[in-house]
């Protein structure tokens, strides 16, 4: 199957994930009001497929602004979407004042049933928060997510935690990266969009780094599959970023990824939002032009991935147009 990126416009923050025979697609909307999902039994279903509203943020209150960055995952009995937002557009202390929140549906196919809010998730650090993700490995299910603190420079680091339910983290949350190297502070200091793939005997976590415009880049961390990935030394991160800007090829700022397989679930696939020009006219932020992209994900002989370039054109393996 071939494929041309963008794979779907206007949807920064791509989430895909494969569950039941079905991919399901959620992003961040441009208006950043609501929580939107896709569902299709094909990749190149998700391009047409219907597109559900699941949750608006209400007029006011603690989440009624800046709805970031949506994340679909199933746990326990109930289907949950991670989110982040703000209780408004104001900015404190240099930074808007995200925190993280959770919707649940028990229904089997999350495109049917009701969309509760489940409320906030809390960090146990009262600041800036956002791009939570989920994973089980080994029988015990984490939280993954980035984070101001109070006492370190800079925008976020990204932290893990174990879960005691579906939306309670169950322990202290442990610091993996923070912003250090110069092409992780490009703008502004961050470490986030953090995305886990478990393979070849290492867990493996992307993430993005840098302002949201052409510096923005995908670094990579990893630890062994058998280590306690909650000791910190046991993390391992590249000095150099692993996936990003190509002029030539008009791919600029690829980042905040997720991963996912191909229909025969052979092959690895990189979900990832880029634009296909440099110049932005303002903030970067209210730029609706961060549309999804994907591409094959290749391994070396050390079982460690291998990004490469952006492709404007794809062959997807074992797909149906």
């Amino acid at each position: 199957m071939k494929l041309r990126n963008p794979f779907i416009l206007n949807r920064a923050d791509p989430h895909v994930s494969r569950r039941d025979g079905h991919y399901h697609f959620t992003a961040s909307v441009p208006e950043y009001d609501r929580v939107v999902l896709r569902r299709s039994r094909t990749l190149a279903g998700l391009m047409h497929a219907e597109e559900k509203t699941l949750w608006r943020a209400p007029a006011s209150g603690p989440a009624s602004s800046l709805v970031w960055a949506p994340e679909l995952h199933h746990g326990g009995d109930a289907w949950y979407v991670y989110f982040a937002a703000a209780p408004s557009r104001e900015i404190k202390d240099g930074l808007f004042q995200h925190r993280m929140y959770a919707l649940r549906n028990p229904s089997a196919d999350p495109m049917q049933g009701e969309w509760e809010f489940a409320g906030r998730v809390d960090s146990g650090i009262d600041a800036f928060c956002l791009d939570a993700t989920s994973f089980a490995h080994r029988g015990r299910r984490y939280y993954l997510w980035a984070q101001k603190h109070p006492d370190i420079p800079g925008n976020s680091n990204l932290y893990l935690a174990p879960m005691e339910t579906p939306t309670r983290i169950g322990g202290p949350p442990v610091m993996l990266t923070r912003p250090e190297f110069d092409w992780e502070v490009q703008g502004f200091l961050v470490n986030e969009g953090p995305s886990v793939l478990v393979r070849h005997g290492r867990v493996f976590v992307s993430y993005s780094a840098s302002a949201t415009d052409e510096r923005y880049a995908v670094g990579l961390l990893w630890a062994d599959a058998n280590a306690d990935l909650l000791d910190a030394a046991n993390w391992h991160k590249s000095p150099q970023p692993v996936f990003v800007t190509d002029a030539e090829r008009e791919v600029f700022g690829p980042g905040h990824n997720s991963f996912t397989v191909t229909e025969d679930g052979e092959t690895d696939l990189l979900v990832y939002h880029a634009r296909n020009y440099r110049e932005i006219e303002g903030d970067p932020l209210w730029n609706p032009d961060r549309h999804a992209c994907l591409q094959p994900l290749q391994w070396d002989a050390d079982g460690m991935p291998v990004f490469g370039r952006p492709l404007r054109e794809v062959e997807i393996p074992g797909g149906d147009a």
